[in-house]
């Protein structure tokens, strides 16, 4: 059986093996199946899922379960992907952007990137009106950020939140 070595928060060894991929699949598919339905999907008996999906629950590799909303069916919902430039790029004064940045309810993602801006961040509003408010808020009153430009999202052709789970060779 191999098994993979991530690190916990606190730097202890984590071992993740095939059938935990299995199972974290299976989850990132539909997090909604039952124990029963879960097990036979990844052919392990009910209770050794059940206790793998605890140990990585408790481990922290399952951080929450969620409902995907479709923001289309919203009927003048916003996405919008902002760069975000900083006038000073040193440690503390992206670390405050994050954490002013993360404080909006709207903001779905934030991203430091390099080369080019400081930040990518993905918001959702509810219409332009929740968006002129949001980069008031957010951006324009912030006295480091030199530049913003976003793009609003005319069609979106894929959205996926799996994270692709392999195991070294």
């Amino acid at each position: 059986m191999k098994e993979k070595f991530a690190t916990q928060e606190k730097g202890t060894p984590l071992l993740i093996d095939e059938l935990d991929l299995r199972i974290l699949e299976q989850l990132q598919r539909d997090a909604a199946l039952t124990n029963q339905e879960l097990a036979a999907k990844v052919h392990a008996s009910p209770p050794t899922c059940l206790r793998r999906v605890r140990r990585l629950t408790e481990q922290g590799v399952i951080a929450r379960q969620v409902a995907i909303l479709n923001p289309e069916k919203f009927a003048n919902a916003l996405t919008a992907i902002c760069e975000v430039t900083l006038d000073v790029q040193a440690a503390e004064y992206l670390d405050a952007f994050e954490t002013h940045i993360a404080r909006e309810d709207a903001v779905r993602q934030c991203y430091r990137v390099s080369p080019g801006p400081d930040f990518m961040v993905i918001v959702e509003v509810a219409d332009m009106p929740a968006y002129h408010a949001l980069a008031h808020r957010a951006f324009t009153s912030q006295a480091n950020v030199r530049n913003v430009r976003t793009f609003f999202s005319v069609h979106r052709s894929k959205f996926e939140t799996r994270t692709i789970l392999t195991l070294p060779k």
